[in-house]
C-alpha cells in the first residue's frame, strides 16, 4: 500500500480565467469530490503532485491532502489528470475520496513474469490488456497484476479467469477476455501483410 502527502491550497474563485492565471503561474486548478465530503477546488503544486505519485502505485498512490479547507486529512487517489498535448504541462487533476473501509474501482497494469518458452522457438508474446480494472479495498490495491508467461506456448492463450489474482481482488467481468496471447511468426506476418495491405487500399 502506497502512501504520501500533498499540501495544497484551497481555491476561493473558479472559472477559466482564474484558472488561465494559476497556469500561468506554474500552478494547476484541481478539484476534490467524493461521498460525505462537497466538491471542492483546490490548487496544487506540480513538482508536488508528481513527487506525491512517484511510488510503484503511481495515480493508486493513497494521498492524504493537508492545507486549510474541508479537505484536510481526506485520503485521495488521483482519478483525472489533462495535460497539454503539446507542451504536456499539468492542467487540471481531479481528486476522488477514499473510504478505507469501503471496495473501490481503480484500474492497474498487467506485469508479466519470465520469458515465455515459446518465444524461444519464434513465437510473439502480445499483451491485449495492458490494464485490468479490479475492485478491493484502498489498504489492498496491487501496484500491479502479475501474471507468469513462462510455461506458454504457442498458440497459449491466458484468459482473466487463467490468472490467479492477489488475495482481496477481483476483476468484474461478464466474459472471458483475453489477456495475453502467444503467437506463431506466421500468423504475426499475416496480420502485418493484411494491414499493410488495407493501408495501400
Amino acid at each position: 500500500m502506497a502512501q504520501s502527502e500533498l499540501n495544497v491550497t484551497n481555491r476561493d474563485r473558479t472559472g477559466k480565467g482564474v484558472a488561465r492565471t494559476l497556469r500561468r503561474e506554474g500552478l494547476i486548478p484541481a478539484t476534490v469530490y467524493g461521498r460525505g465530503l462537497e466538491p471542492c477546488s483546490i490548487i496544487v503544486e506540480p513538482k508536488a503532485l508528481k513527487t506525491a505519485i512517484a511510488t510503484e502505485a503511481g495515480w493508486n498512490t493513497l494521498i492524504t491532502l493537508k492545507g486549510e479547507g474541508s479537505f484536510s486529512g481526506k485520503v485521495v487517489i488521483l482519478k483525472d489528470m489533462q495535460v497539454d498535448a503539446i507542451r504536456r504541462n499539468m492542467k487540471h487533476a481531479d481528486f476522488q475520496v477514499v473510504d478505507m473501509k469501503k471496495k473501490i474501482h481503480v484500474m492497474v497494469p498487467v506485469h508479466t513474469l519470465g520469458k515465455p518458452e515459446g518465444e524461444k522457438v519464434g513465437g510473439i508474446m502480445q499483451v491485449i490488456r495492458h490494464e485490468l480494472e479490479v475492485v478491493c479495498l484502498p489498504t489492498a490495491i496491487p501496484s500491479a497484476i502479475e501474471v507468469d508467461v513462462t510455461a506458454m506456448k504457442i498458440g497459449d492463450v491466458l484468459h482473466i479467469e487463467d490468472i490467479a489474482l492477489p488475495a482481496g481482488i477481483e476483476v468484474p467481468h461478464e466474459v472471458n477476455f483475453t489477456v495475453i496471447i502467444l503467437s506463431s511468426p506466421t500468423v504475426e506476418e499475416e496480420e502485418t501483410e493484411e494491414a499493410e495491405g488495407a493501408e495501400e487500399a
